[in-house]
């Protein structure tokens, strides 16, 4: 089972920007692919970011060009540099991670959520 934990939410100016890491722990077999998704109040979750474990990623068009994901391999942490924000980009967002937690066995977990608030 992998754990996820979300490190660097909060309030941020219009045209700011913003650093989300999550980092995932546990017992696996190993990582396919993290990413992240929002949830805005009234609205569908929607999928921002993902990074596959070959390093090929996947943008919503929405955040192209404003977002960029990364991770650390060797940490099992990925990260989400967010930039140019909008009053939009205002929600919870969520780490999520695909991995096998054994050879043949393919799941995936959610991290609780980092609330990034557009302080205008």
């Amino acid at each position: 089972q992998v754990q996820l934990v979300e490190s660097g939410g909060g309030l941020v100016q219009p045209g700011g920007s913003l650093r989300l890491s999550c980092a995932a722990s546990g017992s696996f077999f190993s990582i396919n692919a993290m990413g992240w998704a929002r949830q805005a109040p009234g609205k569908a979750r929607e999928l921002v970011a993902a990074l596959a474990s070959g390093g090929s990623t996947n943008y919503a068009d929405s955040v192209k060009g404003r977002f960029t994901i990364s991770r650390d391999n060797a940490k099992n942490t990925v990260y989400r540099q967010m930039n140019s924000l909008k009053p939009e980009d205002t929600a919870v967002y969520l780490c999520n991670v695909d991995y096998y937690p054994r050879i043949g066995v393919r799941t995936n977990n959610w991290g609780q959520g980092a609330q990034v608030t557009d302080s205008s």
